[in-house]
C-alpha cells in the first residue's frame, strides 16, 4: 500500500514538472515575441535593413565618390545577417583596389564620415574581430556588388541599428599590421562615403538579391 502511495506520488509530481516546464517554455517564447521588434511579425519573422551610401562631405579632392547602398536580412532572432553590398563610382581604369568597409559606432553625419567614431566594437575585442568587419571588396568595372554574411546583429542589445557603414580607401590589413592602428581599424585609410542602418521593408532586399548572381562570402 505504502509502495503504490509512493509510485503515486512520484507520477504526481513527474506531471507537476512537465506542466510547468511548459509554462516556462511559454513564458520565454511570449517574452522573446515582446522583444521582438514589430517589423518582424510584419515580416514572417525576419527583419530588414537598409542603409544609403554617400561620399562623405570632408572627403578631398581626387578620391572616388562612393554612391549605393548597404541591405540587411536576418531572421529573428538567431538568424546569421546576410548584407548585400552595393556599391558604385569606383576607378574603371588601371588595377582595382581592394577597399574596406566596416560598421562604425556612431550614426553621426555632422562632420561627414568623421564623425562615425571608431569601428563598432561593443565587446571591447581586437581588429578584426569587431562584429561589423566585413572585409575587403575588389570592384569590377567600378563597382562592387556583393552578398556577405556578418556576425553582426539588427536585435536587442547589440543591434547595428543606427551605427553607419563605412567604406574606405585602402585595403584592410585584417590586424596583420603590426602597429597600434592595425589592431583598432586595419589601417584602411580615409573615408570615402558612409550611411547610417535604418530598418526598412523587403521591397529593396527582395529587388536586388534577385540580381545578385554572386555566391554568398561567409567573413
Amino acid at each position: 500500500m505504502l509502495t503504490m502511495r509512493f509510485h503515486g506520488s512520484v507520477r504526481l509530481l513527474e506531471i507537476a514538472l512537465l506542466v510547468l516546464l511548459a509554462v516556462c517554455q511559454q513564458c520565454v517564447s511570449a517574452d522573446n515575441d515582446i522583444l521582438a521588434p514589430p517589423e518582424v511579425s510584419q515580416h514572417n519573422g525576419t527583419m530588414y535593413a537598409v542603409c544609403k551610401m554617400r561620399p562623405s562631405s570632408t572627403i578631398p579632392e581626387g578620391l572616388p565618390k562612393v554612391y549605393g547602398q548597404v541591405l540587411f536580412k536576418q531572421d529573428y532572432p538567431h538568424g546569421k545577417l546576410k548584407v548585400l553590398l552595393r556599391f558604385n563610382g569606383f576607378p574603371t581604369e588601371g588595377n582595382p583596389e581592394p577597399r574596406a568597409v566596416h560598421i562604425h559606432q556612431y550614426g553621426d553625419l555632422r562632420q561627414g564620415c568623421d564623425s562615425t567614431g571608431g569601428h563598432y566594437n561593443p565587446r571591447g575585442v581586437h581588429h578584426p574581430n569587431h562584429p561589423g568587419d566585413f572585409g575587403n571588396f575588389e570592384p569590377q568595372e567600378g563597382k562592387i556588388n556583393t552578398l556577405i554574411e556578418s556576425e553582426a546583429t539588427l536585435f536587442k542589445e547589440l543591434s547595428v541599428i543606427g551605427r553607419a557603414v563605412v567604406v574606405h580607401e585602402k585595403r584592410d590589413d585584417l590586424g596583420r599590421g603590426g602597429d597600434a592602428g592595425s589592431l583598432l581599424h586595419g589601417n584602411a585609410g580615409r573615408r570615402l562615403g558612409c550611411c547610417i542602418i535604418g530598418i526598412s521593408s523587403p521591397t529593396l532586399w527582395n529587388m536586388y538579391n534577385k540580381q545578385n548572381n554572386r555566391p554568398l562570402r561567409r567573413n
